[in-house]
């Protein structure tokens, strides 16, 4: 007797219609947006497959910047307004 295991992997896709404007902006219905877990607005990376467009969310918010870049003299917070009034020539 044999022991046989199966292993199914279930993709289940969602499909609906939606419309391309004049200026080729889309609106993602929000049964698509909350299968996605997309909140908010944003940057999305866009490609295609042969005839298929395919439009992923990217992750991108300001927070997600920190530390990524070195800086040799930092301002300290309270004299900003100072660096900014000197750039501008106000002072």
């Amino acid at each position: 007797m044999t022991n046989n295991l199966y292993c199914f992997i279930l993709d289940i896709t969602m499909q609906t219609y939606t419309t391309i404007t004049p200026k080729f902006q889309v609106h993602i219905p929000v049964v698509i947006r909350k299968k996605i877990g997309l909140t908010k607005h944003g940057r999305a990376y866009i490609r295609t497959e042969e005839k298929k467009i395919i439009i992923e969310p990217v992750k991108s918010d300001f927070t997600s910047w920190g530390g990524a870049f070195k800086v040799k003299k930092p301002i300290p917070a309270e004299k900003i307004r100072d660096y900014i009034d000197h750039s501008f020539g106000k002072r």
